[in-house]
């Protein structure tokens, strides 16, 4: 198959037009059947009913003589039919008894031709109906009956009467020829009303065609035009994720603007070093000193960048889901063993295992590593964590206290500045609380300070929940 004719008959046009055609050509085809039937059986039962009128008047007719023959006088019948020689009316009359005898009496129309009737029951009464070959090989249709005298021991007498079907055939055919024209005519009305239903219905995503169109082109930012409900979800939906990719886009270059400045004062220095360096050997020692500080400044403004570009991008992706209890309990092994030698004590409940967070795993260990990690920096015998959900069901709340010195009221907002160290003699880079407010930020949270009930400080994070998942039904 030719991609033209691949890409036709995946057309959603063409298969919509397919299915109205063929349905239409079906239901057509079924009712002409139908009612060709029903008119034929119409029809022929008219023309038995007309049949058996003259099976009446034969049967009025018919008489006996003293010696018990049977008589009908051909001047009391009243069609002149039954005089012609091969009119295509007949009747005749035969001996049903013992000894059948066929042609006893019969119509002048039959001329030397007989009536050749299978051999039937009949009923007192009873009429039966028939199609026999006629003369000459036409088609008749037979209506007969049985006639006793009033002695029921004398012999019964077989009374037929046929007429040729080529009359009623002739109008059969005539009916399903103009049945067959009509039906051809309606098919074509119908399926010019179908192509004009499928064009109507199918305009709307003629112009969702040229809105992307324009899209692709530059022409337009977004899908413009006015849409069927059934289209208009589809064009919203596909907005939103246009204006997502130019928030991405436009952070992105932002970003990338200022991960370039940072590190351009670092660079700058540096050049600036290695210029001195080379017109005074001597100083290579300065000038290691210097690079290695440039360098550690030039670390932390990429490590904060990368943190909010992946922050960004996987900020509203669907599905995304971690599990706090597991991620605690990593962290903390690894920070009693960072921390051996100063015996610290995690306090606080366990923490639910139905608890997650609506986000990317590698942000909660940034995010809490952060947070733990300070907390033993400073904490001098215990750590207190806790969590659970906030009313809304939406949210959830992270509680980190330490009994450390804590940080005043006034200085707490300070810390949170990229680069801030309150104390220089801990080892750190200074953006540890500023990664993590940014982060919980991009994710539509917060970080708050505050003071612990021990003294120390309280870090109370605030973070997307994920919804429950639902145990699987038991077999």
């Amino acid at each position: 198959m030719s991609p033209s004719r691949h890409r036709w008959t995946r057309s959603l046009r063409f298969r919509l037009l397919a299915a109205t055609l063929v349905a239409l050509l079906v239901a057509l085809l079924l009712a002409g059947v139908l009612l060709a039937g029903l008119f034929r059986e119409h029809v022929q039962g008219q023309f038995a009913a007309t049949l058996r009128t003259q099976l009446d008047q034969l049967t009025a007719r018919l008489e006996f003589d003293p010696a018990g023959r049977p008589v009908i006088d051909p001047q009391a019948l009243t069609d002149p039919r039954w005089s012609s020689p091969y009119s295509g009316l007949y009747w005749q009359l035969d001996a049903a008894g013992a000894t059948p005898q066929r042609g006893v009496l019969r119509s002048r129309s039959l001329w030397d031709a007989e009536l050749v009737a299978e051999a039937d029951a009949l009923a007192p009464g009873a009429v039966h109906v028939h199609e026999i070959a006629g003369p000459g090989g036409t088609r008749l249709l037979l209506v007969e009956r049985t006639v006793r005298r009033d002695d029921p021991a004398r012999t019964p007498w077989r009374l037929l009467v046929a007429a040729d079907l080529r009359e009623t055939d002739a109008a059969v055919a005539r009916f399903n020829g103009v049945l067959t024209v009509s039906l051809a005519a309606l098919l074509g009305l119908l399926g010019a009303a179908a192509v004009a239903q499928v064009a109507v219905g199918l305009a709307p995503l003629r112009a969702l065609e040229r809105a992307l169109a324009d899209v692709h082109e530059g022409r337009a930012a977004r899908l413009e035009g006015r849409f069927p409900a059934e289209v208009q979800r589809l064009t919203d939906d596909f907005n939103a994720v246009l204006d997502r990719n130019a928030e991405v886009v436009a952070r992105a270059r932002t970003q990338a603007g200022n991960l370039a400045h940072a590190i351009k004062t670092p660079l700058a220095a540096m050049a600036q070093a290695a210029d001195a360096a080379r017109q005074r050997p001597e100083s290579a020692a300065e000038l290691a000193a210097l690079v290695q500080e440039q360098v550690a400044v030039a670390r932390r403004q990429v490590d904060w960048h990368l943190a909010r570009s992946r922050a960004a991008a996987a900020q509203g992706v669907p599905g995304a889901r971690v599990a706090l209890a597991p991620v605690f309990a990593g962290l903390w092994r690894v920070l009693q063993r960072v921390h051996a030698e100063r015996g610290l004590m995690l306090a606080g409940g366990p923490i639910d295992p139905a608890l997650a967070f609506a986000g990317e795993a590698q942000d909660l260990h940034e995010m809490l590593g952060n947070l733990l990690d300070n907390a033993c920096k400073w904490a001098r015998h215990e750590l207190r964590v806790s969590a659970a959900p906030l009313a809304d069901g939406r949210r959830l709340r992270i509680v980190i206290d330490d009994d450390g010195p804590g940080i005043d009221a006034g200085r707490r907002e300070a810390v949170l500045a990229r680069g801030a160290r309150l104390d220089e003699s801990v080892p750190g880079s200074g953006l540890g609380l500023a990664i993590v407010q940014e982060l919980a930020s991009l994710y539509g949270g917060e970080l708050a300070l505050g003071r612990a009930d021990a003294g120390g400080l309280r870090a109370e994070l605030t973070l997307p929940a994920a919804p429950a998942v639902s145990a699987p039904a038991a077999p």
